[in-house]
C-alpha cells in the first residue's frame, strides 16, 4: 500500500483527535525514520521526548526481548523480580525516598494529585474536599478529565464538562501571584521547570529556587512535572537540578520506557508516599516485569551513554547553528539542552504548519506548538554530522519563507 492508503485507513477508523503530518512511517534507527516508500526523514520531535535514547536503542530492544522470554506481567496481585531494582535505581537517580510505578505520563500526574491531596487532608489539616493545587497558565499535563479541568487550552476542554474543582490558576514564571494565591486551603503548586508545549517556556532563573523556598517557608508541597524536560532532555539528569532545588513530588515518564513501552511514575518522599495504603490507588500494568526491564535498561543507558552531557553539547551546537540563520521572520530561539523552540513572527491567521510540511518536504520531521513555535527535540544520541545534515535542510526552508 502507498502512503495515501495507510493515511484513508486511519482516516476511516480511527478518531480525528490528531492532525499529523502527511508522513507514514514504518521503520526507525537512531535519529532516523523512513516512511513506507523508503524515502528517509531525521525525527526532530523523538515522539515528544519519549525517545531520548534513540530509536530501537539495542541495549533496551534486548532488555526487552530477554525479559519477554521469561515473564512480562504479573499484575500487582503478586511481586515480580524487576520491579524493587527498577524502583530503586529511579529512586537513586532522582534523589526521592519511593515511587508509584504507572504507564503513562498523564497516570503519573494523576496519581501524585491524589497522593498530594490525601497527604494534605491527613498531614497538612486542610479539610477533604477544600485542598487547592496552583497550577499554570498554559500547562500541558495531560488529557484525562482531571487534568484538563485546569489546562488554560480551550481545544482540551470545550464540550468535556463538568470539570474537577480544586485547581488555580496563575500565570507562569510569576512568583509575585504565587505568593497571592496561597491560602489556607493551598496543598501545593504543580508545574512543570520549563513549558514544553506552551512553545519551550522557559522561566527567569531562580525561579525554582523561590517556589522551593517559598513552598518551604508556607510548608506546601512543590510538584514538579519533569514527563517531558527529565532523563537528560535539557543537558541534566533532570531540570530541577540546575537551580539545585529538590521537589516534594516529582513526576516522570515518556523517556524512561525508552521509546518502546510506557512507562512512568510519581515519586516522593516516604512520608508523602505513604498516605497510599492497600486498595487506594492501583494499575493492573503498571510495574510490570516488562516495563521495569524496559525502564531501568532505559536509565542505564542514559547513565552510561553520558546522554546528559551530550544533550548539553549537542543542544549549544543546534542552538548556534539555528542562529546563522538570516531571517527576519524568526522572532526568538530558545532552548535548554536538546529541548528548542523557534519562534517566528507571523500574519494574522498564519501558523507556522505550512514551514513543518516544508521541512518535511526536505527530510525533517518537526512540529508545531501553540501555532507560532516550531519545536526541535532530536533524540539525544544525535551527532554533530547529523544536525548539520539537518540545518542543510533548515536554513534554505526558513530563510526563503
Amino acid at each position: 500500500m502507498k502512503a495515501k492508503d495507510y493515511v484513508g485507513l486511519e482516516k476511516e477508523y480511527g478518531a480525528h483527535n490528531y492532525h499529523p503530518l502527511p508522513v507514514v512511517i514504518s521503520k526507525a534507527k537512531g535519529v532516523w525514520v523512513w516512511d513506507v516508500e523508503g524515502k528517509k526523514y531525521m525525527d526532530m520531535l523523538s515522539s515528544y521526548s519519549a525517545v531520548n535514547q534513540g530509536h530501537l536503542n539495542d541495549r533496551i530492544v534486548k532488555a526487552a526481548v530477554d525479559q519477554m522470554k521469561k515473564v512480562t506481567l504479573t499484575s500487582r496481585a503478586f511481586s515480580n523480580d524487576r520491579m524493587g531494582p527498577f524502583l530503586r535505581k529511579l529512586c537513586q537517580i532522582s534523589g526521592m525516598d519511593m515511587a508509584l510505578p504507572m504507564n503513562t505520563g498523564a497516570e503519573a500526574v494523576e496519581t501524585s494529585i491524589k497522593m498530594a491531596r490525601r497527604y494534605a487532608h491527613q498531614k497538612m489539616g486542610i479539610p477533604e474536599g477544600k485542598g487547592e493545587i496552583i497550577v499554570c497558565e498554559n500547562n500541558f499535563h495531560g488529557r484525562t478529565t482531571t487534568i484538563i479541568s485546569f489546562s488554560s487550552d480551550p481545544d482540551s476542554k470545550k464540550g468535556f464538562g463538568p470539570f474537577t474543582p480544586g485547581f488555580v490558576t496563575i500565570p507562569y514564571n510569576d512568583i509575585e501571584a504565587f505568593k497571592k494565591a496561597i491560602n489556607k486551603n493551598t496543598i501545593g503548586i504543580l508545574v512543570e521547570p520549563i513549558q514544553g508545549e506552551a512553545g519551550i517556556n522557559i522561566p527567569s532563573p531562580g525561579f525554582l529556587k523561590e517556589l522551593r523556598r517559598i513552598c518551604s517557608e508556607k510548608h506546601i508541597l512543590l510538584m514538579l512535572d519533569e514527563i517531558q524536560t527529565g532523563f537528560c532532555r535539557t543537558g541534566k539528569m533532570f531540570c530541577f537540578q540546575y537551580e539545585g532545588v529538590k521537589p516534594d513530588v516529582l513526576m516522570v515518564g515518556k523517556a524512561l520506557g525508552g521509546g518502546l513501552y510506557p512507562v512512568s511514575a510519581a515519586l516522593a518522599s516516604r512520608e508523602i508516599m505513604g498516605v497510599f495504603t492497600p486498595g487506594s490507588h492501583g494499575s493492573t500494568f503498571g510495574g510490570n516485569p516488562l516495563a521495569c526491564a524496559i525502564g531501568e535498561e532505559s536509565l542505564n543507558v542514559l547513565i552510561d551513554e553520558k546522554l546528559a552531557d551530550r544533550s548539553s553539547r549537542m543542544g549549544e551546537y543546534f542552538v548556534k547553528r539555528l542562529r546563522e540563520i538570516k531571517s527576519d521572520r524568526i522572532k526568538d530561539i530558545r532552548s535548554k539542552g536538546l529541548l528548542i523552540g523557534v519562534e517566528f513572527r507571523l500574519k494574522p491567521g498564519e501558523t507556522v504548519r505550512p514551514i513543518c510540511e516544508k521541512l518535511m518536504e526536505k527530510g525533517v520531521l518537526a512540529k508545531d506548538t501553540h501555532e507560532k513555535t516550531i519545536r526541535f527535540a532530536p533524540p539525544l544520541v544525535i551527532t554533530e554530522d547529523e544536525i548539520d545534515w539537518a540545518m542543510d535542510r533548515i536554513k534554505p526552508v526558513f530563510e526563503n519563507t
